[in-house]
């Protein structure tokens, strides 16, 4: 069937209309969609908090450490330790004058004279093992012999370990001595052990500091 030319003109206007709303249709979902991914990600405000990232396993936090301040503002080491700091002065005391009487002596002396001297200074265990040392054959001969007086010195170097009752200080004997044939000075290094609490101690060990630490 023919069309008019008027029926041709609404015919084409018609499918026109067809057309746009079928790609209307069409295409706006996908914009939709488009629109819904592209919105951009909230940036937090100054406010919020960023969370620490996590710590894998095998990594160690270092714990907080704490100290004691002392009234200036600096550091109390004392508080760390099992001693105070009038404890150490003691010990250190009682320390170097057991070496300046264990290398003081005279031919003239007695064991117990020796040993008695340094008193409270040494445990009575270290006592009784002085005593036998000094009275020893060999030793007492030579002593006597020579007519042997020394006198001697001391000065701590350092403080090689401690313990919650014990204390091992380095410490330098240097020993000046007068015998029948001249006179001479010796030094020689040792590890004194000291035992106690507060500011009471006594010597318990005396060895060269080359045999080892305690």
């Amino acid at each position: 069937m023919d069309l008019s030319p008027g029926q041709k003109k609404a015919m084409f206007v018609l499918v026109v209309v067809i057309l746009a709303a079928l790609g209307y249709w069409l295409i706006l979902p996908k914009v939709s969609h488009s629109n819904a991914q592209a919105q951009p990600t909230p940036t937090p405000s100054p406010t919020e908090s960023v969370p620490s990232p996590p710590v894998s396993a095998g990594t160690t936090q270092t714990p907080a450490v704490t100290t004691t301040p002392t009234a200036g503002g600096s550091v109390n080491i004392y508080s760390w330790l099992p001693f105070t700091q009038e404890g150490l002065t003691a010990a250190a005391s009682v320390t170097q004058q057991f070496l300046v009487d264990y290398d003081t002596y005279s031919y003239t002396e007695s064991a117990q004279d020796y040993v008695g001297k340094m008193g409270d200074l040494i445990t009575g265990q270290l006592a009784t093992t002085l005593k036998a040392l000094y009275a020893s054959p060999g030793v007492a001969k030579v002593r006597n012999d020579q007519k042997q007086t020394s006198t001697g010195t001391a000065q701590i170097n350092s403080l090689r370990s401690f313990g919650p009752s014990s204390l091992t200080f380095v410490v330098t004997g240097n020993q000046h001595l007068v015998t029948a044939k001249g006179t001479s000075n010796g030094t020689a290094q040792y590890a004194i052990t000291v035992t106690g609490s507060g500011t009471s101690w006594q010597v318990d060990n005396i060895q060269l500091s080359s045999t080892g630490q305690f």
